[in-house]
Formats: C-alpha cells, structure tokens, sequence
C-alpha cells in the first residue's frame, strides 16, 4: 500500500508542445482556437484561462490528456465566458464544475471517454448548446435540467449505465440525433429506443402531455440567432391549426405542467437521496468494523515490507563494500607487481654492466695471446674504448629513459591510485549518506506507523476494556440472577409453608368454632382486642376523649394505639402538621389534613367552653372495648354473640344478588360470591392478585 502519490509529470516533448502551443495561441493574427492537447497535463495551466480571458478565445481544445479535474486553484469559470467549443474527451474527470452553466456561449461540449459519474444541475443554463457528447463515461442518470437545453441538437449518451431517460427531455423539442444504448433501457422502452429518437420524443412527448412537432420547426430561431440568449419555446406549427393566442396559452399550460412536474421529480429525488444516504450510513457503521483489521493488516505487512527492504539494502551495501576492497586489494597488487618489473630491470642492467666488465678481461687475454704490434693494438684499444664507450652511452642513455619512464610510470600511477582511492572515498561517503538518509526515512516511516500502531493498539486496548467491562458487568449481572433466583426459590419455598400453616390454622380455627356462631372472625377479633397489653390499655384509656371520640368519628380508631404510644394530646395536635402526623405513622394525606382540621376546631371551642377538655371520671375507651357477651361463663375465652345479634351479611360486589362468602388470600377481603369469584384473578377492592380463595360456611 503506498504512503503518497507522485503527480506523473509531463515529458519533454509534451512540455515542448504546450509552449509552442502558447505562443502560437498568443501571435498576432492567431485565430480563435488553443489547442493543448496530448500534452499529458494533470490540470489547465493558469495561463490558458488568461489567455482565453485576454484574447478572447472560442474553441479550448484539451482532448487526451491526464486531467482530473477542469478548474484548478484560485481559477474561475467566468474566464472561459466566450468559448463556444470545449473538447475535454480522453480525460480522467470525474466531475463537471458545478457552476458550469456560467459559459453561456457554449455551443459544443465533448466529454467522452472520462469517468464522470453525474452531470450537474446547472448545465440546463447552457441555453446555447447545441452538442453534448457524454459517451463512455460511468453516468447512471441524466439531470431533469436537460429539459432546459432549447437549443440542444445532437445528444450522446450511449456506453453508459443509465436506465432511464427524464421526462423533461420531452420539452427539447430542436433535438434531431439521440444516441443511447437500447438494449439496456427501462424506460422509455427497449422497442421504443430501438425505432429511433423521433419515436423516443414522440413518446416522452405523450408522457407529458404534450403534443409532437419535428425539429425543423424549432430550428430556424437556433439557427438564425446561433449564439443569442435562449429564445422562447414558440412553436408557429401549422399556422392554419393554431392561432398565436392559442399557442400562447398551450405553451403557459405546458409550462404550467413543467414545474408541476419538475416539483414532483425532485420531491422523489430527495426521497430517494435520503434513502440512500441511510444505506450508505449503515454500509459505512458495517464498514468501520472491517476497515480496522485491514488496517492492522497494512500496517504489518507495510512494517514486514520495510524490515526486508532494510536487510535487503544492508546486504546490498555490505557486498557493494566488499567489491571495493577487492577492487583495492586487486589495485594494491597491480602496483606491486609493477615495482618488482621495475626492480628486476635495474637487476637486469647491472648484470649488462659485469658482462662489459667481462668481455674487458677477455680482450685482453686476448691481446695477451695474440702477438699484434703496439699500434694495432692502440688502433683496436681506441675502437673498442670507443665502441664500448659508445654502447656504455647507448646503455646509460636507455637506462635513463627507461628510469625516467619509469618514475613517469610510478608518478602516474601513484596519482591514479591517489585519485581512485578519493574518489572511492567520495563513492564511499556519497553512499553512507545515502544509506544514512534511507535510514532516517526508514526511521521516520517507522515511527510515523509505530504511532499509527500505537493509535489502532489504543483502539484496540479501549475495545477490549469496554468489553471487559461488558462481561464483567455481566458475571455481576448473572450473579445477582443466581441471588435473586435463589432468593426468590427461598420465598417460594417460605409462601408454601406459610400457606400450609395457613391452612392449618384455619382447618384448627373452623374446628374449634361452634355450631350456633355466625360471626367467627368478629369472635377472632375480639379475642386479638382481649389480648391487648395491659400498658397499651392503660395508655388509651388516659387518652383524651374528645380526641378519641374524634379518631372514632373519623373511622380512624386504628390509629388509637399509635396515638396512646406517642401520648399525643390535643394542644399537640394544635401544633403539629401534615409532614409530623405522616412519622408518627398516619400516612392518609386526607385524613392527616381532616384531623388537624378538627382538631383546631375542638380547640376553638374549647377556649369558648373550657369544659369540653375536662378530664373524664370514667373510662374513656369503655364503649369501645369490644368485650364478650355476658352470657359466655368463660371471661378468658372469647365467644360469638348470641344469635339475636345477627350482623347483616354484605353482598357480593360483582352481582350485587348472592351473599359474599370467599375470602381471597393474601388480602383479606371478603367481597364476592362462590358463583362471581371463579373468574377473578385479581381483589376488586384492592386489585392484588388472589393467591388463594377459601369459603364462609355458616352454621344453621
């Protein structure tokens, strides 16, 4: 995966190309034309907006090149006002500018062979066009805008993926050729594509309600103005159809019918945008997941790929050195091997020098055998001391050239080998700095990624602690389930005995009642009052008894031993409020505020007549003790009352007919019929779920 991309740059002939093209754009007597193209430019040079700016040019030329984008930096459209023709065809682009609708004079716009993939709204304000090549680009859709373009003639758009041409091309009513790919049309369909692009418009036509003309009705205005502002859709038709008010009217209708239409399609092309921005959100959340562990992956093949490159450029650099110290030693050796020739030649003239010495003897053994006169041998002594003198010469001479060569030779190569070795040395350094620069870049790419690892490794740390928290907020989670599970066994297990001792009780209670009670539980009642503690007992009856006759009244004498407990007195009472009444334990915000209430009346009418508030001489609570009658010899025993004292019996709360004879466990409540209870699964009163029911059977 490489780290950055280098922008290819121009070769020289191209760079070449473009200069002359330039300057010939910019001679006196030019024409309207500036051609740059196959100058393998990335984007337009500043200098051709100026040019076509300054000089007013009509046709910019820029086919077959490496553009990617039509404006460059800091450059505006508005500087290619006057062209009429733009070639940009064997591009790279992968969008118009937006605001291309500003070059109001274009008449022919060629973008074939480039990569866009839409055409932007705008280009319906060329009302000048008459030429539009998209062919071979990667178009999925044609703009509604198209229908803007009156002057439009020759449209392409074949070798692309669009499906569906837009209704409002139905209004271009000067357009003569339609080049498409039929066999891949939706809509209009394929058999209409195929017939050609009179039955295409004759079917839009129809679509939108319009009523068919040729293009020849509609181009004499185009042709006649060919570069004026757009003329209005004025069809003169067969003039003896229609009159000029009708066709004024038809022509508001039909423009009528075109923003109608035009409102409804981008109302769909906003739906059908935010549709699909919603996917791609969901590919992007799905994509996220992904595109970390390829990035984990790139970072360890690009670190991999790096560490081989570094052992590979250190072998490298290790065999380049030792190929230079055989190359040294190799050089060392020549050198040696030229001084020991050297040597051996001075050998060589001293043994020349003991030869002369030699043949010297030999002559004169040779004088001395031969008997020659004295001149003859002076005559010959002087030639051969002259021959010999001469060759000595001859000898010196060619030794001292041969020395001289030699100290030539030596000098030469002493410099060479200098020059070598500097020059070596500078090889060497030139390439120590190298591998000292690749070594930096080597280590900042490593730290730039070991940063880029520490990042995703965060990442990765901040992921696995949330999902360790994840799972240990789980164990805790299914901890507290096992808990409360078995907690939850426990007080089922508890219910269970519970009601069985229930059950039990009952069974005891119902045994132990007698045959002629028929209020067994106002009996159990009055058993739980008979068993009061004494000193609960002495504190109620030191009571108050306008207070107790008020809780009485109030149907509140549950609250009377609360009262006692807490020795609460009127003048207390006075004084306390609903929040003070709630800790005591009085927790009916109604009954707090009725009691206060009269309470402070009881005290107004006290300090009116202080008798009221006298203590009493009897009991204060002696009416409403509940005791047992005295017919019951038992004082300890509770018993029913006798049977003239029938309570009358409550009826059922559902049929309001039957006597209520269930009791519904674990409220209480005795509320409905054996016949209405069936059904129940919740009280009446109190809507707690029936756990149990049980029936009041009465004796006779």
């Amino acid at each position: 995966m490489p780290l950055f991309f280098r922008k290819r740059k121009p070769s020289e002939e191209a760079r070449k190309r473009l200069e002359y093209q330039m300057c010939l754009a910019k001679e006196a007597g030019a024409d309207d034309i500036l051609d740059i193209s196959k100058c393998e430019l990335s984007e337009i040079p500043f200098g051709v907006f100026a040019t076509c700016k300054v000089l007013q040019k009509k046709v910019l030329i820029v086919h077959t090149n490496h553009l990617t984008s039509l404006l460059p930096k800091s450059c505006s459209l508005l500087s290619l006002a006057t062209i009429k023709v733009l070639d940009l065809h064997d591009n790279q682009l992968t969008a118009l500018p937006d605001d291309i609708g500003q070059l109001t004079s274009l008449q022919v716009l060629n973008v074939e062979r480039n990569q866009l993939t839409y055409l932007p709204r705008s280009i319906g304000n060329l009302t000048q066009l008459q030429t539009l090549n998209v062919k071979d680009n990667k178009l999925k859709e044609l703009p509604d805008t198209l229908g803007e373009l009156r002057s439009l003639r020759t449209l392409d758009i074949s070798e692309n993926e669009i499906q569906r041409l837009p209704q409002m091309l139905a209004h271009v009513r000067t357009l003569e050729t339609l080049s498409l790919d039929a066999s891949s049309m939706v809509y209009p369909p394929q058999e209409v594509c195929s017939a050609g692009t009179e039955a295409i418009q004759q079917f839009l036509c129809k679509e939108s309600g319009l009523e068919y003309y040729p293009p020849s009705q509609y181009l004499l205005p185009v042709l006649e103005q060919d570069g004026a502002e757009n003329s209005r859709d004025s069809p003169d038709g067969p003039t003896d159809r229609f009159s000029r008010e009708e066709v004024e009217w038809q022509n508001r209708f039909s423009d009528y019918e075109k923003r109608k239409e035009q409102k409804m399609l981008e109302k769909l092309e906003f739906e059908r945008r935010l549709e699909l921005g919603q996917r791609e959100h969901a590919q992007l959340l799905q994509q996220s997941s992904s595109q970390k562990d390829e990035i984990l992956q790139t970072v360890k093949e690009e670190q991999s790929r790096l560490e081989q490159g570094l052992s590979e450029r250190q072998r490298y650099l290790d065999a380049e050195r030792q190929r230079l110290q055989e190359q040294l030693k190799q050089t060392e050796q020549n050198i040696s091997n030229r001084i020991q020739k050297l040597l051996q030649e001075n050998q060589r003239q001293k043994k020349s020098s003991e030869i002369l010495k030699s043949l010297e003897n030999e002559r004169i053994r040779m004088e001395q055998l031969m008997s020659i006169t004295q001149e003859e041998t002076e005559n010959l002594r002087r030639r051969e001391i002259a021959s010999a003198m001469q060759q000595m010469l001859t000898e010196s001479c060619k030794n001292r050239l041969i020395q001289m060569a030699y100290e030539s030779q030596r000098q030469s190569l002493v410099q060479q080998a200098c020059s070598s070795m500097a020059e070596m040395d500078e090889r060497f350094q030139q390439i120590l700095s190298w591998q000292q620069m690749d070594q930096n870049k080597a280590i900042s790419q490593i730290l730039q990624e070991s940063a880029m690892q520490k990042a995703a490794f965060e990442a990765l740390q901040a992921k696995k602690d949330l999902m360790l928290q994840r799972l240990r907020s789980q164990e805790m989670i299914s901890e507290q389930r096992w808990a409360l599970s078995n907690l939850l066994q426990q007080l089922l297990k508890e219910k269970t005995q519970r009601e069985e001792e229930l059950r039990e009780i009952l069974m005891e209670l119902e045994a132990k009642s007698e045959t002629k009670q028929e209020n067994y539980w106002l009996i159990q009642y009055q058993r739980l009052l008979n068993q009061k503690p004494l000193s609960l007992k002495l504190q109620e009856e030191g009571m108050e008894r306008p207070l107790a006759a008020l809780l009485v009244e109030l149907s509140a004498e549950h609250y009377l031993p609360i009262f006692a407990h807490h020795r609460i007195s009127l003048d207390m009472l006075g004084r306390m409020s609903p929040e003070d009444l709630a800790k005591v334990g009085v927790t009916e915000a109604g009954l707090q505020h009725e009691i206060l209430r009269r309470v402070q009346e009881l005290l107004d009418a006290a300090r009116m007549q202080p008798e009221l508030l006298k203590p009493p001489k009897a009991k204060v609570l002696e009416p409403l003790e509940p005791t047992a009658p005295e017919e019951f010899p038992e004082p300890v025993r509770p018993s029913a009352p006798p049977s003239e004292l029938e309570v009358p019996t409550s009826e059922c709360v559902v049929c309001l007919e039957r006597e209520a004879q269930m009791i519904f466990l674990n409220c209480g409540h005795i509320c409905c019929c054996q016949q209405c209870c069936q059904p129940l699964r919740t009280c009446p009163l109190c809507r707690q779920e029936i756990a149990q029911r049980l029936r009041i059977y009465h004796s006779s």
